[in-house]
This record gives C-alpha cells, structure tokens and sequence, in this order.
C-alpha cells in the first residue's frame, strides 16, 4: 500500500438500530513500511468497548490469508488462518451483554478513517493516490438462517439446520492445542486490550477482564 493512505478494511456481523449488535474484524490503514494492525470489537444491544488489537505476524497485503469468526451462544472466536486471537465467551451471568438474541448480517466495507485509525487521527489519507481498493475471495459462511416473515430461525424448531448442514459451529471451542495458540498471539503479538486500559476506565473494568482469556 502507497505512503500515507489510511483507510479502514472492515469484516462484520451487524444487526441493525440504537441498541444493535456487531462483531468487528478490521484492518486498521497506515504508512508504508508500518505493520498493520487488526482491530477487533464486540457490541451487544448498541454498547462496545471491548477491543482488542494485534499486529499481525506476517503481511497482510502479500498474499490472501483467512480471517473467521465463530460466533454462537456460548463464544465468539476471532481467528487467522485458523489460529485463534481472541475469544469473548458469554458472561451474561455476571451481568455483561453479550450478542446472542438479534439476527446480523454480514458485511465488508472500506471507510476513510484517518480521524482515528492511523496515529490517532494525526496522519491523514493522500487522496493523489486513489483509487483505493481492498480485495478478497473465497468467502464462506455456515449459520442459522432468520426468517423476518415468520420470526423463526432455521435452528430454533426441532430439526436444525444451518447452511451447509455443518453444525459443530454451535458449540465449537477451543481444546488445548487452540489454547495454546491464543495464549501465543495474546501475548506476543497484541498490541492493545480494554482490559488493561486503566487510564480508559478509570471507573473499573468490565467484569468480564477478571476472568482468563485462555
């Protein structure tokens, strides 16, 4: 990517309105020759504040790589070529919201968000260098499907089913090889957590940061 171009590269589950849910898988612009980082969050009923970011340990832009989220009622898994970098279980037992009552949509975007993105906001988009473009393929997806008109989901009757009849998604988790592998890109390659954000949250943490993130 050409110097001083700063845009947003985003891959999302959203539902819709002021209390809506959203799972964010997004690539953060920057400068040549600067790594990228990877921004994730977590809303459920229109509050965020749950992100975590990464420095990737490769090139994103050298070669096509798979970005995934699993998402069921129990977790959400963020993973890189199948390598999980961050999960958010379900604490709603100890009061925290979590995204599991409102159908979302899939959706990929590229916004100009160099009023955050980039140095926080302090480096702007050289818009001489546009177009600007951000590609991807093979994409694939495995999920209940909603229907608005009858407000039933494909997996909520006694039959289930989901789009290609793969339901180990439903309760999928990590065993101790994927543990493993999320205690090493935690801790060598984030670069940003909102549980360790003191001067953010000044007020206390959210009740879920007291709990392992293995």
């Amino acid at each position: 990517m050409s110097t001083q171009v700063f845009f947003w590269c985003n891959l999302q589950l959203s539902s819709q309105g002021a209390g809506h849910d959203e799972i964010d898988f997004e690539f953060l612009g920057n400068s040549s020759g600067q790594p990228y980082t990877v921004h994730t969050n977590v809303y459920s009923q229109g509050k965020g504040n749950k992100e975590q970011q990464f420095r990737l340990w490769f090139d994103p832009t050298s070669s096509f790589h798979t970005y995934s989220i699993v998402w069921n009622s129990q977790r959400i898994i963020f993973l890189v070529d199948n390598i999980p970098i961050r999960v958010f279980n379900n604490h709603e037992a100890l009061g925290v919201a979590f995204p599991k009552n409102q159908a979302m949509r899939v959706y990929a975007s590229l916004w100009n968000a160099d009023d955050w993105a980039t140095q926080g906001g302090r480096v702007k988009t050289d818009w001489s260098m546009a177009p600007f473009t951000a590609s991807y393929r093979n994409f694939n997806t495995n999920a209940c499907v909603w229907s608005a008109a009858t407000s039933t989901s494909s997996c909520g009757g006694s039959k289930t089913e989901s789009v290609n009849n793969d339901q180990t998604w439903q309760t999928q988790q990590l065993n101790a090889n994927g543990r493993n592998r999320l205690r090493w890109v935690q801790q060598k390659y984030m670069i940003y957590n909102y549980c360790a954000d003191a001067n953010r949250f000044s007020q206390g943490f959210s009740p879920e940061c007291k709990r392992s993130r293995f």
